[in-house]
């Protein structure tokens, strides 16, 4: 099976790359080649999506499945229409599960959820994207799968403030300082290792009765946000010095935590995944949030320049947690 991704080195793509590879699919990535990720067995095609001077080399393959995970404008998915219009089986976008609406009138979701989060324009975006590719499934034939990843990590650190492709709330536990929980902590969240990620999504390439569907791939593994930092915490050695602070009042002192906490982590979600275990006979997430981090975290230590702490982050931070003291 020939396979084009376009990306395939990022946090969540090159664990879903080994896999494909392992699997004996033929795999191209299409990207300019700035990320140094080794992987073995695939072929590289060197050029930029935006910049069609750069596609010639494209032009000449067809392919089994186009995956394209660095889509985010209803323009990118115009392109890529015109693209690979009758040049593939089956195109997969990668959407979001913040798509889903927000805030929940039911907080079990599954792919029947309505897609609906004006709170934030990441969302809004991939909700058009999603629109526009049902649409020309429906009216075109073109061969769509859409897939709703949610929090899934492996290079980078899954915690709603200070995390994911920095080291900031890390290096702050580290150095006893505090850190921000949003809420009182308790609401309930699912965080998934890009490995689990990538057996349910690899199942889905080639799949013909995944075309014209939706699916969220996630771990069952329903922990709290005071679970999740407390297991980040225990990873590194040290306890937090937790500050719970209410999302409503964060956003209002630093208006740019608004997407990622009241259009995506502030309330509590539990993911159903029988859609994906149906498609896919065997999936399951089997690498616990404890188990996980420190596998992440191993790997920044490696190289202490992927330890990435934002000055302008940590500034977001003290300036919350100092109004937040006064009022």
């Amino acid at each position: 099976m020939k396979v084009l991704f376009i990306g395939g080195t990022g946090n969540i793509s090159t664990p879903s790359s080994r896999l494909a590879i392992a699997r004996g699919m033929e795999l191209y990535h299409l990207n300019r080649g700035n990320t140094k990720v080794e992987i073995a067995g695939v072929r590289t095609i060197l050029g930029d999506i935006n910049k069609p001077g750069q596609l010639s080399e494209l032009s000449t393959h067809q392919w089994d499945v186009v995956v394209n995970w660095i889509a985010f404008t209803r323009e990118d998915i115009e392109r890529d229409i015109e693209l690979f219009k009758g040049r593939t089986k089956q195109y997969v976008f990668i959407s979001s599960a913040s798509c889903y609406q927000t805030p929940l009138s039911y907080p079990i979701i599954t792919e029947s959820t309505p897609l609906c989060n004006n709170l934030w324009d990441y969302s809004k975006d991939k909700i058009q994207c999603e629109d526009r590719l049902m649409r020309a499934y429906r009216d075109e034939g073109f061969p769509i799968t859409i897939v709703r990843p949610s929090l899934t990590y492996d290079t980078v650190i899954p915690i709603a403030i200070g995390g994911f492709k920095e080291y900031t709330t890390a290096d702050r536990i580290l150095r006893g300082k505090e850190i921000i929980v949003h809420g009182d902590g308790t609401s309930l969240w699912t965080v998934t290792h890009s490995d689990d990620f990538a057996k349910g999504f690899v199942g889905l390439l080639g799949l013909t009765q995944a075309l014209g569907h939706a699916f969220h791939i996630t771990s069952d593994e329903i922990l709290s946000w005071n679970m999740i930092y407390k297991i980040l915490a225990d990873s590194l050695g040290k306890e937090a010095k937790v500050v719970h602070i209410a999302s409503d009042f964060i956003c209002k002192v630093e208006p740019s935590f608004t997407g990622t906490l009241l259009a995506d982590k502030g309330e509590s979600v539990i993911f159903d995944n029988t859609k994906i275990k149906t498609f896919v006979p065997g999936f399951e997430a089997t690498i616990p949030f404890a188990q996980g981090i420190k596998r992440t975290l191993q790997w920044l230590d490696e190289n202490p320049d992927r330890k990435f702490i934002n000055p302008d982050k940590n500034a977001k931070i003290e300036r919350v947690l100092k109004a937040y003291a006064a009022r």
